[in-house]
């Protein structure tokens, strides 16, 4: 028996749409970094990019669970003396809400050459409009909560 591997020329890539809408970025980001690595394909190869592209609408309304709305903050430093910037997940929502998401999946990623390669696959909305209609995306159901998982008894 062989171990396979992906040729770059093999790959079939698919387009998804994502709805954040009510769902913590957290489970968004790992849905749409498992997409967009190819993972959930049994051709996957950890050295190919092999994924599909991924579409994350509505974004703005994506939420954080517990107090990390008001209390999580996000840095950012210029190099320059006093050129450190701190903002809250509040202000960040207002002023550019695609960064929310956009940060959970880059550190689900490779951090390398690939792994940049992988982000530009990455299309990211803060309303429910995308300009991606040609490509026909399939839409990825919304994982079940705890207390909306369905019980069977026998």
């Amino acid at each position: 028996m062989k171990t396979f591997s992906a040729k770059p020329a093999d790959v079939r890539r698919s387009w998804y749409v994502i709805d954040a809408a009510g769902q913590p970025v957290g489970r968004v980001a790992v849905q749409a970094a498992v997409l967009l690595r190819g993972k959930h394909k049994a051709q996957y190869t950890p050295h190919v990019d092999t994924g599909d592209h991924v579409v994350v609408i509505n974004a703005a309304r994506a939420i954080f669970t517990g107090k990390k709305e008001g209390t999580k903050t996000f840095m950012r430093y210029s190099g320059f003396i006093g050129g450190h910037h701190s903002e809250t997940v509040q202000r960040v929502r207002e002023r550019k809400p695609e960064f929310l998401i956009e940060h959970a999946v880059k550190g689900m990623i490779p951090h390398n050459r690939l792994g940049r390669r992988i982000f530009r696959k990455l299309h990211v909305y803060g309303g429910s409009e995308h300009p991606h209609e040609a490509q026909h995306p399939v839409a990825v159901p919304k994982p079940l909560r705890r207390c909306e998982k369905t019980t069977t008894t026998l």
